[in-house]
């Protein structure tokens, strides 16, 4: 028997109805949200403090409160985000009207990760239900905590015939990827990205992919180490490493690696104490998983700073490496822990090369205090984002997208990005039906002069004044 069939005939009974359209069910389903964060805000944070050891600090600035942020900015624009955009428009169809309208896609799925599970849950669902959408809620069985908080208590602030969370793992995911969605929002690695693509193709179901990749962080001779130091480690780190746009290398030369190496210590110290593990700053490894895995990329190059393991306390120790070559695992996969590894390169050029000749990553670090290094190496590669002398806080932007490219990812969201990801587009022009002496040069039989003149009529004209 199919476990999600009597649900997903609900919600999409629901959708045809048209119960989702108005601006007053969306805003009250955003208000519901906003209620959810605002009355469990404790209990979140000790689910996140147990799933991934998250301080205080981190889960209320990259959890919490981005969050709600999200919610504030959709309930203050939602209904200028609704109303219909009118387009410029050609002679033929001056006295026309030409517009935009954005409209719900209809039954969506969002299949969300374990390193942010609230942000990266609530977030694309904020946009989903500005827009307008029934959705159907699949967050991460490995954060068991948080899951639990989403799946007991997400349900009672929203409107449960247009909204549901349904559990599992990856048995559970693929058999509800067997059923037809009309969008799919996928955060996850890019080899389940490929699976969810696949489903999806079946259908002929758009998705938005948020994966990640390598993300390369170049250091220019012409910097502060400390400073280099004090913004790398901070981005590095935070949640352990487990951040999809983190550094995932640098890229420096031999002389800035020696003036780089006794900064990172230094900053290691100030953020986490002499023993870092006492920390109640720095967070945990999420699953003894994906421990073993970066403990074995320990073994790669060279230990400069940190090294430290405790598979009990699912403890990783600040650590950068040095030495590494390019062939070893430490710089073929997504490190997704608190592990930097420092590759030499002669120059700003070999660094571009160094980055080009791989996959686009999500994205791109650039230091100097140069500002023409900075823009050379926005101009000469390719990533998801880009950020000049710091880390992440690109990202913090609403008004930025946020999304990848080539093997990083498929789409974008982010503010009205995310409500503009779950809205179709749907061309519409309104026409008379009267005038047709109008339309007589557009009837056989034809002529060279009749031709002339719709060519001109129909090129594409500035002036979006509308007579109807």
């Amino acid at each position: 028997m199919d476990p999600f069939e009597d649900t997903l005939r609900r919600l999409r009974e629901t959708f045809q109805a048209g119960h989702t359209r108005s601006a007053e069910f969306r805003a009250a389903q955003l208000r519901g949200l906003g209620r959810f964060l605002q009355d469990n805000k404790q209990l979140l944070h000790d689910a996140l403090a147990q799933d991934l050891h998250k301080s205080a600090f981190e889960s209320e600035l990259s959890e919490v409160a981005i969050s709600q942020g999200e919610v504030n900015l959709a309930l203050r624009n939602l209904r200028a985000w609704m109303k219909d955009e009118h387009v410029p428009k050609s002679l033929a169809t001056q006295l026309d009207s030409a517009f935009i309208r954005k409209e719900p896609f209809g039954l969506v799925l969002i299949i969300a990760p374990w390193n942010y599970p609230l942000n990266l849950t609530l977030v694309p669902l904020v946009g989903a239900l500005a827009a307008g959408n029934c959705v159907v809620l699949k967050p991460s069985e490995i954060s068991k905590s948080i899951e639990k908080i989403l799946a007991e208590e997400l349900p009672r602030y929203l409107d449960q015939s247009c909204f549901a969370v349904v559990l599992g793992g990856p048995q559970e995911t693929g058999q509800l990827l067997e059923h037809r969605f009309d969008y799919i929002f996928f955060t996850g690695s890019p080899r389940v990205g490929k699976i969810v693509m696949t489903a999806a193709a079946k259908h002929l179901t758009p998705v938005t992919l948020e994966l990640g990749g390598k993300n390369p962080c170049y250091v220019d001779d012409n910097c502060d180490p400390q400073i280099v130091a004090n913004r790398v480690a901070w981005f590095r780190y935070f949640n352990a490493g487990q951040t999809c746009v983190a550094p995932d290398y640098l890229l420096c030369s031999p002389e800035m690696q020696e003036r780089l190496l006794p900064a990172l210590q230094s900053t290691i110290t100030r953020f986490y104490g002499d023993d870092p593990q006492s920390s109640p700053n720095l967070g945990r490894i999420i699953n003894q998983k994906h421990f073993q895995r970066l403990r074995a990329l320990l073994g790669c190059g060279r230990v400069a700073i940190g090294g430290q393991s405790d598979e009990h306390d699912r403890y990783i120790a600040p650590t950068v490496l040095v030495d590494v070559q390019e062939a070893e695992p430490v710089m073929q996969e997504e490190i997704f822990g608190p592990i930097l590894p420092i590759m030499n390169v002669r120059g700003v050029d070999e660094a571009i090369e160094f980055i080009n000749r791989r996959e686009k990553p999500l994205a791109l670090y650039a230091f100097s205090n140069s500002s023409q290094v900075v823009k050379r190496i926005l101009a000469q590669t390719s990533s998801g984002g880009f950020c000049g002398n710091d880390g992440f806080m690109h990202i913090t932007l609403a008004s930025l997208p946020f999304g990848g490219v080539g093997a990083s990812g498929i789409g974008r969201y982010h503010g009205k990005f995310s409500f503009d990801t779950f809205s179709h587009h749907r061309a519409c022009l309104l026409r008379s039906p009267g005038m047709e002496k109008l339309n007589a040069i557009r009837y056989p039989p034809h002529s060279p002069r009749h031709l002339r003149k719709l060519v001109v009529a129909m090129e594409a004209r500035d002036c979006s004044c509308t007579l109807l």
